[in-house]
């Protein structure tokens, strides 16, 4: 019998993109658990709480297509710790651009070294029409009363509206 795959998708997710759920789409055919984690950072101050990301990552998760089972927590501390506590063998990050790689490959080897079980990262390249979208450009549009619907959801663009009167 074959091992069930399970990999952690961590993320800010401050607010869920079109690209994050393009990447989470995706990711749905590779893996049997994609397990989307909000990552909780007290040093960063984010827009939405992490029960409001985790609700709106659920809301806007539950039509996408793929096989995979989607489970869904918030987290704090390292990555790779947590993935080993939920008995994932992979982590999951999208790639925009260069400049995301150049971050990400050392954050994939430090993890690796970091894992007692032997974690590895799978990079996913966003496709063509998300590899510009950022959570931080969203925001910078919210905030200035800008179009959001290229960037994300009906229900994620309601709930910056919320968070950005005009």
């Amino acid at each position: 019998m074959r091992e069930e795959s399970k990999a952690v998708y961590p993320g800010s997710f401050d607010p869920v993109t079109r690209g994050h759920l393009e990447v989470i789409e995706r990711a749905r055919e590779l893996f049997d658990v994609l397990h989307i984690a909000v990552a909780s950072n007290p040093d960063k101050s984010c827009l939405f709480t992490s029960e409001e990301r985790l609700e709106l990552l659920r809301s806007e998760t539950a039509d996408l297509g793929g096989s995979g089972v989607l489970e869904f927590s918030a987290f704090e501390g390292l990555t790779a710790s947590f993935a080993s506590e939920l008995g994932a063998r992979w982590i999951l990050r999208g790639l925009r651009a260069a400049a995301d790689t150049a971050y990400e490959l050392p954050m994939a080897l430090s993890n690796r070294r970091c894992a007692q079980s032997g974690i590895d990262t799978v990079f996913l390249p966003a496709g063509a029409e998300t590899s510009f979208i950022s959570s931080s450009l969203v925001r910078e549009i919210a905030a200035g009363g800008g179009r959001l619907e290229a960037f994300v959801t009906p229900r994620v663009e309601e709930a910056l509206r919320g968070k950005f009167p005009s």
